[in-house]
């Protein structure tokens, strides 16, 4: 079975939703996951051996299904057994595994077997996290309605239906949440803005360009549990009084493309998508409309600009996307993980979901592991944790074994912390204390072997590919930055301090002239890589102070 026959196998099986699910949930079940990361390791060929040994035995009476990812990417793939205790993992798995493992009596229990981890609930880098948004990924069919309803899916809607638009709002501003996307705007104001206008065609937009290096949080959630999100997105429009929301999605997601178009046509079919949703004198359209592969257009405005068909360049503000937004009506753009967290705050109330986190930092962040790391994935805890305490924990260190050097948090433009600022705890006022951003959650760890001014360098050269092009100071200023970098390394002693003067003065231009967040934000890597890492660019610490940038701060 090839991997998209595998996908329509399990699309097949749910077409009839309500009645299998019952079955199914009756009924043994072995898991393997269909998310990216677990396919580009090979969960496929797993599939296709667990389907075929099914059939050789039918005595089995197993059903294959094929889940999300639980985020534990270095033991991809990874194969699941239902059990009477819950269900038991074994992994990394090869097809030639399979069939031991099947034969192993692992219907009826814990086995010996050499590549059994144990219950997958047990396994420490799970039983840690405080799942939240994640809660099912990797735990139900993502396609299958009935199974998401069964695991608690859709209560967050059917409590939203007997509330008021102005008591839905209040229930996300009382929780803290704030965007996931970057900005970390408080999600309950931007929604009480766009409820405050004047009734009249709304929009629900889901920004789900996920461009930022290392972070994949969007896309593990889009493969693993979609419904998550289009219940976030229904509440959203039941909030505003909205009836139209767009899911922008960056093409470079096939598998979750096809995963939600899947997901939206299997709600439309149960009623929690379309016309008179639940019974109920309200109705939500949802589409998903592809990007083109343009970092810049995760940027709300120019994401706006593309979903109208024009040319992904970003707007001026004011007015706000909140008051004029798609097509110059009030529109929400939030983040997938800032929609997908919607459904527990209705589910459990504002206030369960604000006794996590510390500070103005509320609820749990989806951190991402990535870079030389030996563990890498996926995990999601409160805010507050610190850098030094989450790669210990998770992380267990480099892949390499070598030390680790450095750590890129909040994607490409985030700054590079040195190991004296790891102790600071994942909040968004204490990162931005330190001239860093939290920014998606995706965490890019280096170790000894990086060379700071290749990835200073990296950083506007980065810009000037993607740049839109509409302001001067990202335009120019990034291409200009390429130059100076490369001036400032072929530089000897006498000419490197007028180099570096010149560099911290674009710098300036770019953070404080730029039209967004693009060109403020390029000067981040290469300040923090001159000022913690200067030995990489041949400076000493001789070097005189006011040579040196002086500050990371953000703006």
């Amino acid at each position: 079975m090839s991997p998209n026959q595998a996908t329509s196998s399990t699309n097949s099986s749910n077409s009839s939703n309500s009645s299998n699910s019952s079955k199914h949930l009756l009924s043994k079940r072995v898991y393997v996951s269909l998310d990216t990361t677990a396919r580009s390791k090979g969960s496929d060929l797993i599939a296709d051996q667990v389907s075929r040994q099914l059939k050789l035995q039918p005595e089995l009476a197993a059903t294959l299904v094929r889940n999300g990812s639980r985020g534990m990417f270095w033991l991809e793939p990874l194969l699941e057994v239902e059990t009477p205790q819950g269900r038991v993992a074994y992994g990394p798995v090869k097809p030639a595994d399979v069939s031991e493992i099947l034969n192993a009596q692992a219907f009826n229990d814990v086995t010996n077997h050499p590549l059994c981890l144990g219950l997958t609930e047990q396994i420490p880098w799970l039983k840690e996290q405080q799942r939240l948004t994640f809660a099912r990924v990797g735990v139900i069919d993502p396609i299958d309605v009935a199974d998401y309803q069964a695991n608690g899916g859709f209560v967050g809607l059917q409590q939203a239906l007997e509330k008021s638009p102005q008591q839905i709002v209040d229930q996300v501003k009382t929780s803290g949440l704030r965007g996931r996307g970057g900005a970390a705007f408080p999600t309950g104001i931007k929604w009480q803005t766009v409820l405050d206008e004047v009734p009249q065609q709304k929009y629900i937009v889901c920004n789900a360009d996920e461009g930022d290096s290392g972070t994949f949080a969007d896309r593990m959630l889009m493969e693993g549990d979609p419904f998550v999100l289009i219940e976030g997105m229904i509440i959203a429009g039941l909030a505003v009084g909205a009836n139209q929301g767009y899911i922008y999605l960056r093409s470079e997601y096939p598998q979750a493309h096809k995963i939600l178009n899947q997901a939206i046509a299997n709600a439309q079919a149960a009623g929690f998508v379309g016309d008179n949703i639940c019974g109920h004198d309200f109705n939500f359209n949802l589409e998903v409309r592809l990007g083109a592969g343009a970092y810049i257009c995760g940027e709300e405005t120019s994401l706006l600009e593309s979903l109208e068909g024009k040319r992904g360049l970003v707007r001026a503000k004011p007015p706000l996307p909140a008051i004029e937004g798609l097509f110059g009506r009030p529109t929400i753009v939030n983040n997938v993980i800032s929609l997908a967290s919607v459904p527990y705050i209705l589910s459990y109330g504002g206030e369960a979901y604000r006794d996590y986190g510390i500070g103005r930092s509320r609820g749990t962040l989806p951190i991402q592991l990535a870079g030389n790391v030996a563990q890498g994935g996926l995990v999601e805890l409160a805010f507050g944790i610190s850098l030094k305490e989450l790669i210990a924990r998770y992380g267990k260190g480099t892949k390499t074994k070598r030390p680790m050097r450095s750590i890129q948090v909040g994607g490409p433009l985030g700054a590079y912390l040195p190991q004296h600022q790891w102790d600071t705890p994942l909040d968004y006022e204490a990162f931005s204390a330190i001239g860093a951003v939290l920014g998606h959650g995706g965490i890019v760890i280096f170790d000894d072997s990086v060379d700071m001014a290749a990835q200073a360098r990296f950083a506007m050269e980065f810009c000037v590919a993607e740049s839109c092009g509409k302001c001067t100071p990202c335009r120019i200023g990034s291409t200009r930055g390429v130059e100076v970098i490369d001036k400032l390394l072929a530089a000897d002693d006498e000419q490197r301090p007028a180099h570096l003067e010149l560099l911290n003065d674009l710098c300036d231009t770019m953070e404080f002239g730029s039209l967004c967040a693009m060109g403020g934000m390029t000067p981040f890597p290469v300040r923090s890589a001159l000022k913690f890492f200067p030995s990489d660019f041949s400076l000493t610490d001789s070097q005189p102070a006011e040579q040196q940038p002086s500050s990371t701060e953000a703006p």
